[in-house]
């Protein structure tokens, strides 16, 4: 039985202006919604780089001035202060030079990676600057770089306002004035930052290749390699195999930086794959499950010391309870493991306990969780977000001015 209704009346009641009644009607097209995540990515990205350079700036003018006040050239302490007069020597005579040492043994150059030494002759012969300030351009550019890639992995994971908050903290840690200095830390960190941010972006070509940097920049960069293929395995295990080309590319380029150097090392040195950890154990750098850091801990405990050591044992505490809390926080499993490897290689390894903070620089990732609640706070008590940015700002500052100019410590 059939129902009769509107919508089915005979074709001979229809006007000849209109269409036929059997015709469906035309659907109505909806208004065409455009995409504004890249800009206003791009726009948070930029004044969350903008603010970590205005405070990098500060720090570094408080830095200045008590360099003034001490009498020294701040300029020069930026620019050729311990690590930094090493990779200027490389980069205007290569390698192949030592200095004389009987603990544990002569220091080599060989144990300075060599994206930064190349990345200066390039710098010095591309614009008129000497090697001091083509450090400084480097490093600051790095920095920034580095800023907008922490900015935007915290805005994938948690959105814009954590990822300003994580720029900041990260730029007002107690040791960022190396962040300001001609060291290899600000360079690390823009290779790793945009290379988790490409894993996450599920890019394995720019991952990889990135990571491949990023091995060439530091001893610890490995760890971005790690987390790489660290990544491509969980991928490989989800997809049962079933994977893109480009994956595999990623993950076999990811460690070729630091894995060809290491090798060159060995093969200058007569051991190949020994010769690196030579040079390394002579510098008093060796990995012994944290046997030396024990024995350097009693020792401080026992005898008076510096500033500098109880601080660097604080820093290193709060890393490891960072590192849990990040554990907790389910974070993706490339951040955990590249801030879970440069935490094992600090605490792991021995020699220069009191640059353990610095080799922890690069591990933003572990500054989520306070980032987390720094942008709840900014967001519900705008007043509580503002004292804490300023206490620690302080801290940063004058604790970094401190390092510079008057603590005469390895950075």
């Amino acid at each position: 039985m059939t129902h009769a209704s509107p919508t089915h009346a005979s074709p001979t009641h229809a006007s000849p202006t209109r269409a036929p009644a059997l015709a469906r009607p035309r659907a109505v097209p909806k208004p065409v919604r455009r995409d504004r995540t890249g800009p206003s990515l791009l726009r948070s990205g930029g004044a969350a780089v903008g603010l970590f350079l205005g405070v990098r700036l500060t720090g570094t003018a408080v830095l200045a001035l008590v360099a003034h006040v001490a009498g020294r050239d701040p300029l020069r302490l930026l620019a050729r202060s311990w690590d930094s007069v090493w990779y200027l020597g490389i980069a205007a005579h290569g390698y192949g030079h030592d200095l004389p040492s009987h603990d544990p043994g002569p220091h080599s150059d060989l144990a300075f990676f060599p994206l930064y030494p190349a990345l200066l002759r390039a710098v010095t012969a591309l614009t008129p600057v000497g090697g001091g300030a083509a450090g400084l351009m480097i490093s600051w550019a790095g920095a920034a770089v580095a800023a907008a890639g922490i900015h935007a992995i915290g805005t994938r994971l948690h959105g814009p306002a954590t990822g300003v908050a994580l720029v900041l903290l990260w730029g007002l840690l107690p040791h960022a004035v190396v962040l300001s200095m001609a060291y290899t830390e600000p360079v690390l960190t823009a290779f790793a930052a945009w290379s988790l941010y490409a894993v996450l972006a599920g890019n394995w070509l720019w991952a990889g290749a990135l990571a491949a940097g990023a091995g060439l920049a530091r001893p610890n960069g490995f760890a971005v390699a790690v987390a790489v293929l660290a990544a491509a395995g969980a991928e490989l295990w989800r997809r049962r195999g079933r994977v893109s080309p480009r994956l595999w590319t990623g993950a076999a380029l990811a460690p070729l930086g630091w894995t060809a150097y290491v090798l060159w090392v060995g093969r200058r040195r007569g051991d190949l794959f020994g010769g690196y950890f030579e040079v390394q154990r002579r510098w008093g750098s060796t990995f012994d499950f944290g046997h030396g850091s024990l024995l350097f801990l009693r020792s401080m405990l026992l005898h008076a010391s510096r500033l500098v050591f109880p601080m660097a044992l604080v820093l290193v505490a709060a890393a490891t309870v960072l590192y849990a809390l990040l554990l907790l926080d389910r974070a993706p499993l490339p951040l955990l493991v590249f801030s879970g490897v440069l935490l094992l290689v600090v605490l792991g390894g021995s020699g220069f306990f009191e640059c353990k903070p610095r080799f922890l620089l690069p591990a933003f990732p572990l500054l989520l969780p306070p980032a987390g609640s720094l942008a709840r706070t900014a967001r519900a008590r705008p007043w509580h977000a503002t004292v804490l940015v300023a206490a620690l700002a302080g801290l940063s500052y004058v604790y970094g001015a401190y390092l510079v100019v008057y603590a005469h410590k390895p950075l």
